[in-house]
């Protein structure tokens, strides 16, 4: 084994303003070569551990360890920040839309590194930014480093950042769930790019609560509840053979849900046909982003609509919810077309379609209470704003009623999703568009939000239309899956006729891309 090029022994964070002790006393090792995980769910201390091994554990944070050592640099006494973040020790964070700047170019960001460190010489950033971004998985990279992050999916956006924190060829790499937003064949994409890294010998740890990623490339597991590692070991190891009772029910997170299904005379609740859309780029271009999609959806039934980032899919989701007019084609709603509607009939259609955002918070007003967040659907829709109404709708999706007094910020991720589903609820929906809503969770609580959509479905008879490019969480709950590549359906079907024997090279492709455990060194 060799020498770790980082040692971490007996961490602790403290918070003591909000009297909160996140880390207590963990020990580990990152060597050259080798991909080292940490894996919890949503605030388990995993990101401040890793956050602390930069200098950035947040505001009022107390940092101590018996031992912090990066390749003989102490990291708790007055390291060189400046020259270590970046060049030596990269970092990609979750949330890729707060951590670009929105002022500057995507290419910017990728290209200040390779500057601030002069990585290469100054007339060969340009090639060299465009270069990796091209290897991070962005297709059109030219085109791309000249749009702002607003401009991009999510997963471009995470692909650009991983681009940036890998620019200055790092000697450690930290990962805080690098492939959160990315589809089944860009994510193996960035996968494979990692463990290339590894190869040529970076320490990389990776943070993520995604066990199949860490069954694809993870040479050591650390599993963390509540501050403390519950359990370690190799891979193979924590997720063939887990010890301990929560990595047992990590492992087991992923069990397909018992639910009850629409029979075939159901109604048809909202008709799709022909759809399509255009935006322009940088430079005027104009591009399809969807191009003659139909669809159908029946009263109950869960449609599923997968593909890779760019492909079209959210924008399909927003114009069934009303949200982005087609450029043409018609959506309907019990056959009467939402484009035909009149004012105050459009208002019924949107009561009658709502929409769960990928990122909750970012879709919540930041100076609303819970409270506020919850009143304004029922005030729009007509619907009486009662302290009893307001508690029915969180018993719907689990929340005490204490949180009303709170604001969205002080939620975690988990309960801000289960507030997204109480305001779509809110106007009492016959569809709900649910964009990427659990792709930013944990794998414990991601199946508890799919199983509370599940039981809302089975109780309410709403229909849902399943954006996601999680081809696991697409199978759990859909009943038909319609799968998008360049703004087209090129294959739909039954859910279970789909993943079994996929028809179109394409689906073949992404069915083929879905992580899997390496073999055992």
């Amino acid at each position: 084994m060799s020498e770790p090029l980082l040692d971490v022994r007996d961490l602790t964070v403290d918070f003591p303003r909000r009297g909160v002790r996140a880390v207590r006393g963990v020990s580990f090792t990152a060597e050259r070569g080798r991909i080292t995980a940490i894996v919890g769910e949503s605030g388990s201390g995993k990101s401040v551990t890793a956050r602390s091994l930069v200098g950035l554990p947040g505001d009022g944070a107390e940092v101590r360890a018996a031992a912090l050592d990066f390749d003989g640099i102490d990291l708790t006494g007055r390291p060189p920040w400046r020259a270590l973040r970046g060049r030596r020790i990269g970092f990609v964070l979750q949330d890729a839309l707060g951590s670009l700047d929105p002022l500057r170019r995507v290419g910017a960001e990728v290209a200040e590194p390779l500057r601030e460190h002069r990585v290469v010489p100054s007339r060969q950033i340009r090639e060299e930014t465009v270069r990796l971004l091209t290897e991070a998985g962005i297709p059109g990279a030219e085109t791309r480093a000249r749009q702002y992050p607003h401009e991009l999916s999510g997963g471009l956006r995470q692909r650009a950042l991983i681009a940036s924190a890998l620019a200055a060829r790092p000697d450690l790499l930290i990962a805080d769930e690098p492939t959160t937003a990315l589809d089944a064949t860009v994510q193996r994409q960035v996968l494979r790019l990692l463990r290339e890294r590894a190869s040529e010998g970076v320490a990389i740890l990776l943070i993520t609560h995604d066990l199949g990623v860490v069954a694809e490339i993870a040479d050591h597991v650390h599993v963390m509840r509540d501050g403390v590692f519950v359990e370690d070991g190799p891979a193979h190891q924590i997720l063939e053979c887990p010890r301990h009772a929560y990595t047992r029910a990590l492992v087991g997170a992923g069990a397909p849900l018992a639910r009850s299904r629409p029979g075939g005379h159901a109604r048809t609740v909202l008709r799709a046909d022909g759809l399509a859309k255009r935006f322009t780029l940088p430079g005027g271009r104009a591009v399809p982003a969807v191009d003659g999609v139909s669809l159908t959806l029946k009263a109950g039934e869960t449609l599923g609509i997968v593909g890779e980032s760019g492909s079209g899919k959210t924008t399909v989701g927003r114009m069934l919810a009303g949200l982005t007019r087609p450029d043409a084609g018609t959506v309907e709603i019990d056959g009467r077309r939402w484009d035909a509607l009149g004012r105050r009939e459009l208002r019924e259609f949107r009561r009658r379609v709502q929409l769960i955002y990928q990122h909750p918070l970012s879709s919540f007003d930041p100076r609303y209470s819970v409270r506020a967040l919850l009143e304004e659907p029922l005030r729009a829709t007509g619907r009486p704003v009662t302290d009893k109404a307001l508690t029915a709708l969180l018993d719907q999706v689990g929340l005490p009623a204490d949180v009303l007094a709170r604001r969205a910020r002080e939620l975690s991720g988990g309960q801000a999703q289960r507030l997204a589903i109480a305001r779509a609820l809110a106007p009492d929906p016959d569809v709900i568009v649910c964009d990427e809503p659990v792709s930013a969770l944990d794998a414990s609580i991601q199946a508890q939000i799919l199983e509370l959509l599940a039981g809302i479905q089975d109780r309410r008879g709403v229909a849902y239309v399943f954006v996601s490019h999680d081809l696991g969480v697409i199978r759990r709950l859909s009943d038909r899956v319609a799968v998008m590549r360049e703004g087209r359906v090129v294959e739909e079907g039954g859910i279970e006729q789909v993943f079994r024997s996929p028809a179109h090279p394409y689906t073949q492709e992404l069915l083929a891309a879905i992580p899997r455990e390496r073999s055992k060194k």
